[in-house]
């Protein structure tokens, strides 16, 4: 066998543009936010640099702050919750569905469109029943009339209509991605533990989760890192009222950098919120290494 021998300076040479792309486009803005986080700064004029007064603001004076957080976090726990819902539906269609692949696709449609798309519908279904909103007309129509809310504008309630609209929408997009893994596992594994007596719940305990893990994780960092990120689907919604009740981290960083004009202080929550980010990537990657060493 031929092998390709290949100096240093070759694989550097090829390397090199990419990393410095990346670079650029990664870690230069990450930097560059970090050290605006330190400034006094409307984004325009004059900046004048404070130290590490803009985090302490952040951490102990702002009132919108910490209970953006929870709700940033909370919206992540919901997301990472549908991973086993959207498993089950990837096991089911993998099992009983002789042809999965046009359900497969129908249940990625919402991924496809457009966010203010998705957000115009939900705000229409969610309208008071006066207004033609589905839901409220649907349950005064069944009965349940003491059920019905202002969805959107009701601060109680806000938040949980903002979660389900984002379950729904990416549900089909982690079924996908859990159907592919599920495709991936070898026939052959199925059948000999058919044999030995296992098979249905039994086999997907113990061959269809445990093979599947490396899958199940990418999930689950995408749907924890995408919903810290969430930003869109709020704006379009509610903009993160009402009276700041469905503000999210990147929704408040938005109001304070482009509307406040806290260019330097945006730049610190942006900057937490980069830090949440990789502490959660790296809790989520050493909890899951954990897992596959026992499983495998």
């Amino acid at each position: 066998m031929n092998v390709l021998r290949v100096s240093k300076w070759t694989i550097a040479a090829f390397v090199l543009p990419c990393l410095i792309l990346y670079v650029g486009l990664v870690f230069v803005p990450i930097l560059v936010s970090v050290y605006s986080g330190l400034l006094d700064w409307n984004g325009i004029g004059t900046s004048k640099f404070v130290g590490l007064d803009n985090f302490k603001t952040l951490l102990f004076d702002d009132p919108v702050f910490w209970p953006s957080v929870r709700r940033t976090l909370m919206f992540a726990v919901f997301s990472m919750a549908e991973i086993p819902v959207a498993l089950f539906v990837a096991m089911l269609l993998s099992r009983f569905v002789k042809k999965p692949n046009f359900l497969v696709s129908a249940y990625f449609m919402p991924v496809i469109l457009s966010v203010v798309i998705i957000g115009q519908l939900w705000k229409t279904i969610y309208n008071p029943a006066a207004m033609g909103g589905m839901l409220n007309q649907v349950l005064d129509q069944i009965g349940l009339s003491s059920w019905t809310h202002s969805w959107l504008t009701d601060p109680s309630v806000a938040m949980y209509s903002l979660y389900f609209v984002a379950l729904w929408q990416y549900l089909g997009y982690h079924t996908l991605i859990q159907f592919t893994g599920i495709q991936n596992i070898p026939a052959d594994v199925y059948e000999a533990a058919k044999i030995d007596g296992a098979e249905g719940l039994k086999a997907d305990w113990y061959i269809t989760f445990p093979m599947n893990i490396p899958i199940f994780k990418i999930s689950i960092v995408l749907a924890f890192i995408g919903s810290l990120q969430a930003f869109d689907m709020v704006m379009v919604m509610t903009g993160g009222g009402p009276a700041h009740a469905t503000d999210v981290i990147s929704t408040h960083m938005y109001n304070m950098s482009f509307l406040s004009m806290k260019y330097g202080y945006g730049s610190a929550i942006a900057t937490f919120l980069v830090a949440l980010c990789l502490i959660a990537t790296v809790v989520i990657n050493f909890v899951f290494n954990r897992l596959e060493r026992k499983y495998t």
